[in-house]
């Protein structure tokens, strides 16, 4: 019999109704941008045009990035549209599908709603959270279709290599598997301004992305999948059935905003180096906590060594203004994720929030370093 179809995203409903505090570490992506930051004149915005599957200009500026063809490209309203769409086409109703844990809750919860089976592998907190192709290759079966993970991860900000990413991609085709990679934090990792994505041409690996994240341009919703053109079309009649077509202003503004994403990255960047150094500074020794502290990515992902994220969260939130996400929204309910992204002074006080509310002396004898960034897949 076939399994409750799921209906609801308990961590969005969380996301949307419960996050807003004084000092705001719930958050994942970087502070909103304003839209003088973009350089946006009147003459730049229109609201209509041709745009029946894509505004063609905004299509060819994402494919000429990803150096991939226009057919490859589908354009949704940030990732988690772009992460409907894409698991929409690559999943029917009964399919297995293998999930890292801990994951973004949005994904199992889209999951639940086509009713797909989902099995999972783990991703270890005394592994450095990193991705195991051999964990990856002992959980499939011949019935799983898709594998599906975060790079950068989400909740940790571990990052995965291209040899990893390459690894799972071919255990996943030994039993006829696809690989689907939610890149929107990679977005971070392009100092040098070269875009990269783990897509492959041969469909062995369907990515998304957005500049919702890394950006502070959550406004925008602009969202996409790199998929190989016979999928491309079929997200592209899938949504048909959605969304039909996106806000023709938010295109143009999102062209706008890929001709400056050096600037925008660089200032990104900079806040999360010095709210990284403020975490690392009040909380990162903290006796409270067991953590992995990567040097890259807009989250950290700590156990809390006695007592539950949810009465934590309650009490932070009550007690002292400030959020932080209960890792039960990650499978992880003895952990939090705290966000990086915010404010630098603000950000600041909410650590400080933090460590009052964890109520113990630091010690220096608890935080283990991440493994330094090592290269993106693709």
């Amino acid at each position: 019999m076939t399994a409750p179809r799921h209906m609801q995203s308990d961590y969005m409903h969380f996301a949307k109704l419960e996050t807003a505090a004084k000092y705001n570490l719930a958050s994942s992506g970087v502070a909103d941008r304003a839209l003088g930051d973009l350089g946006v004149c009147l003459a730049d915005l229109e609201l209509h045009g041709a745009n029946a599957y894509g505004w063609p200009p905004l299509v060819e500026a994402i494919a000429q990035r990803f150096a991939v063809p226009t057919a490859c490209v589908v354009t949704a309203a940030g990732t988690s549209f772009a992460n409907h769409l894409a698991l929409a086409a690559l999943v029917a109703p009964g399919d297995e599908v293998l999930v890292e844990d801990p994951t973004y809750e949005l994904l199992l919860s889209t999951l639940g709603y086509l009713q797909a089976k989902v099995r999972a592998f783990q991703r270890r907190p005394e592994a450095a959270w990193r991705l195991d192709p051999d964990e990856v290759a002992a959980r499939l079966t011949p019935d799983t279709r898709l594998v599906v993970l975060t790079n950068l991860h989400n909740p940790s900000s571990a990052l995965a290599d291209h040899a990893t990413i390459q690894a799972i991609a071919q255990a996943a085709d030994k039993v006829g598997a696809k690989v689907l990679i939610d890149e929107v934090y990679l977005e971070l990792m392009f100092r040098d301004g070269k875009a990269r994505t783990a897509f492959r041409h041969d469909g062995a690996i369907v990515v998304t992305s957005s500049l919702t994240k890394a950006y502070g341009l959550s406004g925008l919703r602009c969202g996409w999948i790199l998929a190989p053109a016979e999928a491309a079309q079929r997200m592209w009649r899938l949504n048909d059935l959605f969304a039909v077509k996106p806000p023709h202003i938010a295109e143009r503004l999102s062209v706008i905003a890929l001709g400056k994403l050096e600037p925008l990255r660089a200032r990104a960047n900079a806040t999360l180096d010095e709210n990284r150094a403020a975490y690392r500074e009040l909380l990162g020794a903290h006796g409270g906590l067991d953590q992995v502290i990567f040097d890259q990515g807009t989250t950290v992902f700590p156990r809390l060594r006695t007592g539950d994220g949810d009465a934590f969260s309650e009490r932070l939130t009550a007690r002292f203004e400030t959020t932080v996400v209960p890792g039960r929204f990650f499978g992880r309910p003895d952990h939090i994720r705290v966000g990086l992204g915010g404010d630098p002074a603000l950000t600041r006080t909410g650590l400080e929030r933090v460590a009052e509310a964890l109520g113990e002396p630091f010690s220096h004898a608890n935080e283990k370093e991440g493994p330094a960034p090592s290269g993106v897949g693709g």
